[in-house]
């Protein structure tokens, strides 16, 4: 059984970069280097076939049929999957959406 491709829209890249600009602006380029790479690799575990995700509490965003994971309990996650693939969405501060 293989994985589904990981497809991260560029709404989401923006964010997670400017997280990691912030970060790095605070002279932690390390830090901010490794953030987001563990942002990244959380992704591909999204990818794993066996694990389905309930849709978001947020009823704007559940309408459209996202699903919603939380990151480091900070952020989430929002994405779409089906049998195929996972495409990230959005990547937000969990406290700007509802759960």
């Amino acid at each position: 059984m293989g994985r589904r491709e990981v497809i991260v829209k560029q709404s989401a890249a923006e964010s997670i970069a400017s997280i990691s600009w912030y970060i790095e602006s605070m002279d932690l380029v390390d830090t901010a280097e490794k953030f987001s790479d563990s942002v990244y690799n959380f992704f591909l575990k999204l990818a794993n076939p066996i694990r389905v995700y309930s849709l978001c509490k947020d009823p704007q965003r559940a309408i459209v049929g996202y699903k919603c994971v939380s990151y480091k309990k900070k952020y989430t996650v929002v994405f779409i999957e089906n049998e195929n693939e996972v495409i990230v969405c959005e990547f937000v501060l969990s406290k700007t959406i509802h759960w």
